[in-house]
């Protein structure tokens, strides 16, 4: 009877075991969304993001206070001054009439007439950082629509149908590339001055945005309509555009919403400094980098008037971003959470104790039975 070949016989190395490390990180994963649907899975992913869960309060708590203080239209909001009306200086200056607490080593929290203070005319601060929060917010929205459906259309298309029409689309989206989005929005933001500048710029910078989203969007559909769902949907019948947004879209949803979160970030800082080089957003519309460009001549004699708008455009850029990590952390099924130190001390010791419990569980069974026979 010949025996089995030994591979440590001649040298070889024994063949190594399996790594079932994957294998149980998988089952971990899989037990963890079982019973979930995309969006549930989606949401829980997001919620653990604990930066973006605070980031998305704190944009929710900007937005709030910014539309209800100063109102919207014809609606005043509960605010009792105007971004333009003036009045005579409350304090030496226009100091701030708001106070920290004494615990903080203020003189007792109090808020006042001018919160953040006035300018020279006398206008109230805080409603002029209002009313530009207002812009800022209102600018980045329609940056992020208008590229976002731009980008959408010739990126789809032009992966969807390939050939000479992909050629075309992407040789102009090559060119719209080369052309600087700072010099571009200067030219169209000295254009779009007057009462609804601000619009006009925004929707300037939206036609202008799109490439990095329509590249994405195209790779995504390129290799999307490849898959066996595709041609099902083919074969069925389906039109090209019941395939392209009914069954190729949502597929691609997690790269779009990513990529818009960081571009609406960057359509804020761009829209604040081409305001605070003077071609921007113009009088009568109010804006963050408008006023930072008002008042910068300020910052060494009255610093309250340079803090505040910086401090918004801080905020709202910082909030967006982290909302866009946390929702790309989410989306992508390919990120796992890398516990900490602490986290693995904590498990390895409940594991430990665990199986003790289960080590000692038959002993003390079987005592209790030897104990039981003998007293009978």
């Amino acid at each position: 009877m010949s025996t089995p070949p030994n591979p440590a016989a001649h040298g070889d190395a024994p063949s190594p075991l399996p790594d079932v490390t994957d294998g149980r990180e998988t089952s971990i994963e899989l037990k963890q969304v079982e019973g979930l649907s995309q969006g549930q899975i989606v949401r829980s992913r997001f919620v653990r993001h604990r930066a973006a869960v605070v980031a998305m309060f704190a944009l929710a708590f900007v937005i709030l206070l910014a539309f209800t203080s100063v109102g919207v239209g014809p609606w005043t909001g509960w605010w009792k001054f105007t971004p333009n009306s003036t009045g005579s200086l409350t304090h030496a200056g226009g100091a701030p009439t708001m106070h920290l607490p004494s615990w903080l080593g203020g003189a007792g929290f109090a808020i006042g007439d001018h919160p953040f203070g006035q300018d020279e005319a006398g206008r109230d601060v805080f409603a002029r950082v209002m009313r530009g929060t207002q812009t800022s917010l209102i600018v980045m929205v329609i940056v992020g629509l208008v590229s976002t459906v731009v980008g959408i259309l010739v990126g789809a298309v032009a992966g969807y149908y390939r050939g000479h029409l992909d050629s075309w689309l992407m040789r102009f989206t090559d060119l719209v590339i080369t052309i600087p989005v700072l010099v571009l929005g200067a030219v169209l933001g000295s254009l779009a001055s007057g009462q609804g500048g601000a619009y006009l710029l925004a929707v300037f910078l939206g036609l202008a945005s799109w490439t990095t989203l329509a590249r994405l969007v195209r790779g995504d559909f390129l290799s999307l309509r490849e898959r066996e769902f595709v041609d099902a949907a083919r074969v069925a019948g389906a039109s090209d555009v019941r395939i392209i947004f009914k069954h190729m879209l949502p597929n691609s949803i997690g790269v779009i919403i990513v990529n818009q979160t960081l571009l609406m970030s960057s359509a804020i800082l761009l829209e604040t400094a081409l305001s605070f080089v003077g071609l921007g957003i113009r009088y009568p519309n109010v804006s963050l980098g408008q006023l930072i460009n008002q008042y910068q001549e300020a910052f060494a004699t009255r610093p309250w008037l340079f803090w505040w708008p910086g401090l918004l455009i801080v905020v709202i850029a910082l909030s967006v971003n982290f909302i866009g990590d946390g929702l790309r952390d989410a989306f992508d099924p390919r990120q796992k959470r890398i516990p900490s130190k602490r986290k693995m001390e904590k498990s390895l010791a409940a594991r430990a104790a665990r199986q003790a419990a289960a080590a000692a569980g038959p002993q003390d069974d079987l005592g209790s039975r030897t104990s039981l026979g003998s007293e009978a």
